[in-house]
């Protein structure tokens, strides 16, 4: 299964390229779109009605503002979808959070931090690997190596003292 990583515009790409580079670290196959909930709410209803059907297991969708396309997205989907609220200059991402997280009954949409493009990879990839034991494996790994880290970190810190 591949994962849809879906955009509100161009501007967003910086906040969810982390989100692509972690799938492509992880192997999972993946594809990038720009959509509007507004300007083009035809083409993300359509995207989302056959997104099952042709092989996506999860979206992933980042908007600003009034952010909502993952909302749109979902109401026409029983996929998985992740909204990542992006930060604007207006409220500084509060508005799409507010507007990502706060779904109406039936239409869930799992959504992650201001500008939390990695960690909404990572759920996704966690959903994908209820069904993919050797996702899971790599996923375990990717834990285990962050773990390492940190305990390097520590003693680096502790022989400074």
């Amino acid at each position: 299964m591949k994962i849809a990583i879906i955009m509100g515009s161009e501007g967003d790409l910086p906040v969810v390229k982390p989100a692509a580079d972690i799938l492509k670290e992880l192997g999972i196959e993946y594809e990038v779109r720009i959509m509007s909930a507004h300007r083009t709410p035809d083409r993300a209803a359509e995207f989302s009605k056959n997104a099952r059907k042709k092989g996506y297991g999860v979206i992933i969708a980042a908007a600003g503002k009034a952010a909502h396309l993952a909302g749109a997205l979902a109401a026409n989907t029983t996929l998985p979808v992740i909204g990542i609220p992006i930060k604007s200059t207006a409220l500084d991402g509060l508005d799409a959070l507010l507007s990502t997280v706060q779904m109406p009954s039936g239409i869930p949409v799992a959504t992650v931090a201001i500008d939390g493009a990695q960690n909404a990879a990572l759920l996704a990839a966690q959903i994908l690997a209820v069904r993919e034991p050797e996702l899971a494996v790599k996923l375990d790994e990717r834990r285990e190596k962050a773990a390492e880290s940190i305990v390097a970190k520590d003693n680096e810190v502790k022989a400074l003292f």
